[in-house]
């Protein structure tokens, strides 16, 4: 592979705290190795239409600290035919780019790894999500600082469930996934908690209801993953309600707000250490990978690995929950 002596590094899907802490990593390790950087705004939508700028140690000062991604993000349609990646191919070509650094998820690097195959270009990814659903790291950069802001959340919500004596279900992002649920489900004290992975029994969990508030149990915190066979949090609430019984129940879907805010202290080492680890890879002429994180040791993993494979959810988990509420 031919020298590298510019790279540019872009942020798509959805955002995730950490993802500034990432870009400043690529930018500052990139600098030290006296390669120029440009940023590109708006993900591939800004790669297609050549949305390039120029990058120096100042551009990413003061920003470790922020949410979101001051490059943006954007969903592109356009990227996912032959002629809209030919064009981000050619905006490369006319920069005299000769690598590509990506932040994302699972989306961002199935379009990097055909990309890739197309041009044969040289790509390296971060998994930024907070789903923290990718196969090939531990933790994806932004899933911590979710996890706590779900936490601190459900916390309030839980000194008004015992108010009121109520049973409150919270849904929380995770679309196919049960990571968040979980660990938001054990770190909260949750009565129970609802994952994707594991099919719901509806019936079972109304059992449990009715075994608390006999146990005198005035209120429950169930933790809902939004991607749940059983429809979400409300539909689940509504399969409660036909039950008949005098539950006084009420649903919160937490939302984006598990997006945004400042990254926690462990996403800003993660993204830190993924960050110049991404550019000592294309360095070492490795390309179509992501870097990741087992065991506190950085790892790089094929995108087709880290796409082709399931991550799962460890039962135990569900076990401990069970366990923390008998």
């Amino acid at each position: 592979m031919a020298k590298i002596k510019k790279i540019a590094v872009l942020t798509s899907g959805g955002d995730a705290p950490g993802m500034n802490a990432a870009i400043r990593a690529v930018v500052r390790k990139a600098l030290s190795e006296n390669l120029k950087v440009y940023g590109i705004l708006r993900g591939y939508e800004g790669l297609i239409k050549g949305d390039f700028i120029p990058m120096n140690s100042k551009s990413v000062g003061n920003i470790i600290q922020l949410g979101g991604t001051i490059l943006k993000t954007a969903r592109s349609e356009k990227f996912r035919t032959v002629e809209g990646r030919q064009q981000a191919y050619n905006n490369l070509i006319e920069k005299e780019i000769d690598a590509l650094v990506v932040i994302g998820g699972d989306g961002t690097f199935k379009g990097a790894r055909i990309f890739a195959e197309e041009h044969n270009f040289p790509i390296v990814g971060l998994p930024g999500t907070i789903d923290n659903d990718l196969f090939g790291t531990d933790m994806t950069i932004g899933f911590d600082t979710a996890i706590n802001t779900a936490v601190e959340a459900i916390d309030k919500i839980r000194d008004t469930a015992a108010s009121h004596e109520r049973i409150f279900f919270i849904e929380v992002m995770g679309r196919d996934a049960g990571f968040i649920a979980l660990r938001v489900g054990i770190a909260s004290g949750a009565e129970a908690v609802i994952v994707p992975e594991v099919p719901t029994d509806l019936e079972q969990l109304h059992n449990r209801l009715v075994e608390y508030m006999q146990r005198k149990k005035t209120s429950s915190i169930i933790i809902v993953a939004e991607g749940d066979d059983a429809g979400g949090a409300f539909e689940i609430k509504k399969a409660m309600e036909k039950y008949g019984d005098e539950f006084d129940m009420k649903v919160t879907v937490l939302g984006h707000i598990q997006r945004g805010g400042s990254p926690t202290a462990y996403d800003r080492y993660l993204a830190s250490r993924l960050g110049v680890a991404a550019i000592d890879a294309l360095l070492d002429d490795q390309r179509s990978v992501m870097v990741g994180m087992i065991n506190r040791q950085i790892v790089y993993v094929p995108f087709n690995q880290t796409i082709k494979h399931h991550k799962s959810i460890d039962q135990t988990l569900l076990d401990i929950v069970d366990i923390l509420n008998t």
